[in-house]
C-alpha cells in the first residue's frame, strides 16, 4: 500500500502510519479543546454564587460560550485550506489556551462573560478534526473515520463534567477556598492544550504526502468556492438537523450540572458525574451514527441516509420530552441516556451525508452545517436565559422543535446525482479542502 495515499480502512489501534498518528492526535486535540471549552460548566453552581449571577446572566454566559464558535468555525475552515490543518490546530491551541488560563482573573459578570466569549473560539477545533481526518481517509471509510474522531473529541465535553469537579475538590482539599479553587482548576485544561499543541507539531502532517508547504498544494485544491450552492435546500435541512443534535449537545453540556443541582438537589460533584455520563456516550454513539449511515447508504443510497437521520432526530425529540417530564432522578437518568444515544447518532448521521452533498465544495458545506450546530445551541440558550421559563419547560419546547425538524428532514430529498456518483472516489480524497 502506498503510504502517501489516504487509507481505505481504519486500523484503530495502529500508530504505524502518518494517517493513524494524525487520526489519534487530531481527536485528542478536539478532546482537550472541548475539555477547556466546557471546563467551567460543572463549576457554575460555585461560580454563580461567587460572582452573584442571576438566571438571566447565566443564560447570557451560556449563549456567549457557543456564539463565538459560529464565526470561528467558518473562519477556521478557510484557514485549514490556507495554512493547513496542522498549523491551524497548533495556533488555535496556543491562542485558545490564554483565555482558559486567565479566566480565573474574572471577578465580575462582565469580565467573566468576555472570557467565556473568548474561550468559545476553541470550539472551532471540530472543523480542524473533520478536515484533517478527511485528508487522511478514502471516501469508503470517511464517514466512519469522521464520526469516530468527532465522537471521541466530543467526549471531552462529558469527561470535563466529571473531572473538573474532582480537580476543584482536590484544590479545596489543599486548603484553598471555593472561590479560589474554580479559578486554579482552569489551569489544568490550559496545560493540556499546550501539551497537545506540541504533539500536533511533532506527530502530524497536513496530508499523507506531507505538509502543504512540502507538496504542490495547487494539485490538491480544486476550483474556487461556488457560492451558488447556498441555494441547495438540502444544506439548510442538514444545518437545521445539526442545530437540533449538536446544538442540543453543547446546550446540555452547559446546563446539565445546574439542572441536576437545582431540580434534584444534587451536590456539584454528583451533578457533574451524571452530566458527564451524557457526554461519555460519545465514545461509541456518534461513531455508531456514522457507521450505520455508511451501511444504510450502501444499500439505500442518500435517500436512506436522510431517512435514518430523520428517525434518530425523532427519537431524540421524544427522549427529550420524557427527560423534561421525569419526576425522579432515576427516570431523568434513563431518559437522558435514551435521548443522548439518538442525539449523538444524529451527529454522526448528519456528517455521514455532508461530504456527499456537493463534492466540489465540501469545506463550505461542512462549515455551514457545523456553524448551524452552534447556532442551534445559541438559540436554545435564550430559552434557558428567560426568567419566565423554567429549565423543565425549556427542555420540553426543544423536544417539540427537534420533532418538527425531524419531519422536515424526512421530506427533504437527499438524492445523489448520477454524475456525482462517479466522482465520489476522487472527490473523497480532497474532502474539506475547499
Amino acid at each position: 500500500m502506498n503510504t502517501q495515499q489516504p487509507l481505505n480502512k481504519l486500523p484503530l489501534f495502529s500508530l504505524n502510519s502518518v494517517q493513524m498518528r494524525t487520526f489519534h492526535t487530531t481527536w485528542l486535540m478536539f478532546f482537550v479543546c472541548f475539555f477547556g471549552w466546557f471546563g467551567l460548566a460543572p463549576l457554575m453552581p460555585t461560580i454563580r454564587e461567587d460572582l452573584g449571577l442571576t438566571k438571566s446572566q447565566v443564560g447570557n454566559i451560556i449563549i456567549a460560550s457557543v456564539s463565538s464558535t459560529i464565526i470561528a468555525r467558518l473562519i477556521i475552515g478557510k484557514l485549514c485550506d490556507t495554512w493547513g490543518p496542522r498549523k491551524t490546530a497548533i495556533r488555535l491551541l496556543i491562542a485558545g489556551s490564554l483565555p482558559v488560563f486567565l479566566v480565573g482573573l474574572a471577578h465580575d459578570y462582565t469580565t467573566f462573560l468576555l472570557f467565556r466569549l473568548a474561550i468559545g473560539v476553541i470550539g472551532a477545533s471540530f472543523v480542524i478534526t473533520q478536515f484533517h481526518t478527511s485528508m487522511m481517509f478514502a471516501a469508503n471509510i470517511k464517514g466512519t473515520a469522521n464520526a469516530v474522531t468527532g465522537g471521541w473529541g466530543n467526549l471531552g465535553g462529558g469527561v470535563t463534567n466529571m473531572v473538573m469537579p474532582l480537580i476543584f475538590a482536590a484544590i479545596v482539599g489543599f486548603g484553598y477556598t471555593k472561590q479560589e479553587a474554580w479559578r486554579f482548576a482552569m489551569i489544568v485544561p490550559g496545560i493540556m492544550m499546550l501539551i497537545v499543541a506540541w504533539m500536533y507539531h511533532r506527530f502530524t502532517k497536513d496530508t499523507p504526502a506531507g505538509n502543504f508547504d512540502e507538496i504542490d498544494r495547487s494539485n490538491s485544491v480544486k476550483a474556487k468556492t461556488d457560492w451558488t450552492i447556498l441555494g441547495d435546500w438540502r444544506i439548510w435541512a442538514l444545518t437545521m438537523a445539526y442545530g437540533m443534535c449538536f446544538g442540543m449537545e453543547i446546550t446540555f453540556d452547559n446546563v446539565a450540572s445546574l439542572h441536576f443541582v437545582d431540580t434534584f438537589h444534587l451536590s456539584q460533584s454528583s451533578a457533574g458525574f451524571w452530566a458527564g455520563i451524557f457526554g461519555f456516550m460519545n465514545i461509541f454513539a456518534r461513531a455508531m451514527g456514522g457507521i450505520v449511515s455508511d451501511k444504510v447508504g450502501a444499500k439505500a443510497g442518500m435517500k436512506g441516509k436522510g431517512i435514518l437521520l430523520a428517525i434518530v432526530l425523532l427519537l431524540e425529540g421524544i427522549g427529550l420530552l420524557l427527560f423534561a417530564q421525569a419526576g425522579s432522578l432515576a427516570l431523568a437518568i434513563i431518559s437522558m441516556l435514551s435521548f443522548a444515544l439518538f442525539l449523538k447518532m444524529a451527529n454522526g448521521a448528519t456528517y455521514g451525508i455532508v461530504p456527499f452533498i456537493n463534492e466540489k465544495n465540501v469545506g463550505l458545506v461542512s462549515g455551514i452545517v457545523g456553524a448551524g450546530g452552534n447556532l442551534g445551541g445559541m438559540l436554545f440558550g435564550f430559552l434557558f436565559k428567560s426568567e419566565s421559563i423554567t429549565y423543565v419547560e425549556a427542555f420540553t419546547y426543544i423536544g417539540y422543535i427537534v420533532i418538527a425538524v425531524s419531519f422536515i428532514v424526512m421530506i427533504t430529498r437527499f438524492i445523489k446525482k448520477p454524475a456525482a456518483e462517479t466522482a465520489s472516489s476522487a472527490a473523497g480524497n480532497v474532502a474539506f479542502a475547499e
